[in-house]
């Protein structure tokens, strides 16, 4: 299933996407998209909805993110080799983690609002990781049967602040207001049957920027879920975003950073894709 919410801010309703692509209504069978309605059973009941008797939904509206009441969002540093070279970094032993601050979430085609005093705005585009079981200590050979499905995000990133200011506090530079569009869909991990072989794209004003496989991943899904789960207790409705293929502005030479009116297009195989504007903050 790709599951979705549409809608004004904070007024979004749930849905989900057709086979033939149309945006169905579930406001009628259930009142929104949250961590209990990702458990298994909870998906199952879903899956047994037939999408043709929900009414369709007109026009385009606004799409939020897929699910709400995201309760961690945890990223993966430097986790395509050719990544971390292209940023001067060594290819990490361990999984890098760090935390994007929840208010930075947003819609897939929500604008990014460029922070008054930002000087090196980037992006990265990549594969998320959204919980439906509870998830502690658990094994990399179990670690996918915790996952109730896959989604696009973009990791946007102010460097200046993440690197250049107070000696490289990733978080900071990546916990901006608009900084983490998702979406436009939760896909179920039935329709993901391997999540190491999808195709990630991204593109700044119509220039292709970044191409990847997430079969380049140092550290694939099943391992990074148990990883953070000997970090954390991991909870339903919480979204892990797992590293970005090379080619981000920091990674250019000369580097190449957004400004106010760029479009950021990106995508990745079966996921969906965003667009993204920028705008003055």
């Amino acid at each position: 299933m790709k599951l979705l919410r549409y809608g004004p801010l904070g007024q979004e309703k749930p849905g989900l996407l057709d086979a033939a692509g149309n945006l169905r209504d579930l406001s009628g069978l259930l009142a929104d998209f949250t961590p209990k309605t990702l458990a298994p059973e909870a998906l199952d009941v879903l899956r047994a909805i037939d999408p043709e008797r929900l009414p369709k939904v007109a026009g385009s509206p606004r799409l939020g993110v897929p699910w709400g009441g995201i309760g961690k969002y945890v990223a993966i540093g430097l986790n395509y080799s050719d990544h971390a070279a292209e940023s001067g970094n060594p290819i990490p032993t361990e999984p890098t983690m760090f935390t994007k601050w929840l208010s930075c979430v947003c819609g897939p085609n929500d604008d990014t609002v460029m922070p008054p005093d930002s000087t090196k705005l980037d992006w990265e585009v990549e594969l998320g990781i959204v919980i439906g079981r509870r998830a502690r200590n658990v094994s990399p050979a179990d670690a996918l049967d915790y996952v109730a499905g896959y989604c696009l995000a973009n990791d946007i990133s102010e460097r200046a602040y993440q690197i250049d200011r107070s000696g490289g506090q990733w978080s900071k530079g990546k916990g901006f207001d608009t900084f983490g569009p998702v979406g436009p869909w939760l896909v179920t991990r039935d329709e993901v049957p391997d999540p190491q072989q999808l195709d990630l794209w991204l593109d700044v004003n119509g220039v292709r920027r970044q191409t990847g496989n997430t079969s380049k991943m140092i550290f694939p899904c099943d391992v990074i879920v148990s990883y953070c789960s000997k970090v954390m207790t991991l909870e339903p409705g919480d979204l892990i975003i797992t590293g970005t293929p090379p080619g981000v502005g920091l990674g250019c030479k000369p580097p190449q950073f957004l400004k106010v009116g760029d479009v950021v297009e990106l995508g990745i195989g079966g996921l969906g894709q965003q667009r993204q504007q920028v705008v003055r903050g």
